[in-house]
């Protein structure tokens, strides 16, 4: 069984975090783990007017950082989605799990 974990989150240290702690849990559980893989981050900008009658010159900017890591597990044991779940992620970060052929 393979499975890929998606990991999504505006916060590096937690995002990094919680993924240590999903390879930690599979090297003890004896799978085959090809490491964690660090999209590139993606930024989207926003731009705001300050005043919405005059002075169209006065704007400010906004920008949201989106981290993105992969984690590819291949095990024999169909316990380990189990054991997954049973991981605290934190508030933030958006885990999500994908079965490959």
């Amino acid at each position: 069984m393979k499975l890929r974990i998606i990991l999504k989150s505006f916060e590096a240290l937690a995002l990094r975090k919680v993924s240590s702690q999903i390879h930690n849990l599979c090297l003890e559980l004896d799978c085959k783990v090809s490491g964690v893989v660090a999209l590139p981050i993606r930024i989207k900008k926003y731009c705001v007017l300050r005043s919405p009658h005059i002075d169209k010159d006065s704007r400010e900017t906004f920008e949201l950082r989106i981290h993105k890591h992969f984690i590819d597990i291949s095990s024999e044991n169909d316990s380990i989605i189990e054991d997954l779940y049973k991981i605290e992620v934190p508030a933030g970060v958006l885990c999500s799990f994908q079965e490959l052929k």
